[in-house]
């Protein structure tokens, strides 16, 4: 097992850009946090997105988020984006996450990604050593 296993955890900070006219997160913001959490996982493992497509020709696209928003988070507030990733399979990564204040859970989302070819973007195999560090961190 990876020392670092378990979910990875981005702090973020709610800005007053973050909010719609009732002075909440705008709900589409919750997938920019998601996001940058998964980046950030990939970051944390030595592979970020620019080196995976580079040295791989792959990219990954969203191809479903499934997302139940229990909270409602507020300027100021500083929360916690994690990311796990529960399955990889041949051409694609489901990860599990969820956007917490003070270990409230605000947001649970699984966001499932395709591995795509950077030309033609057809359905590529997940790079070998992403495959292997997903598993890892299981």
């Amino acid at each position: 097992m990876n020392p670092a296993a378990g979910p990875f955890a981005l702090s973020v900070r709610v800005y007053y850009e973050d909010t719609d006219a009732a002075g909440v997160v705008y709900y589409a913001n919750y997938l920019k946090f998601l996001e940058r959490a998964r980046t950030e996982w990939l970051e944390r493992h030595a592979l970020p997105l620019p080196e995976l497509e580079r040295a791989h020709g792959v990219v990954f696209v969203v191809t479903r988020a499934e997302i139940d928003f229990r909270g409602a988070a507020r300027l100021g507030d500083r929360l916690e984006a994690t990311a796990a990733f529960e399955a990889a399979g041949r051409a694609q990564l489901v990860a599990r996450q969820s956007v917490r204040r003070d270990g409230e859970v605000l947001v649970d989302a699984r966001i499932r990604l395709a591995c795509l070819a950077r030309e033609g973007w057809k359905p590529a195999r997940v790079p070998a050593e992403l495959a292997r560090l997903l598993e890892d961190d299981r």
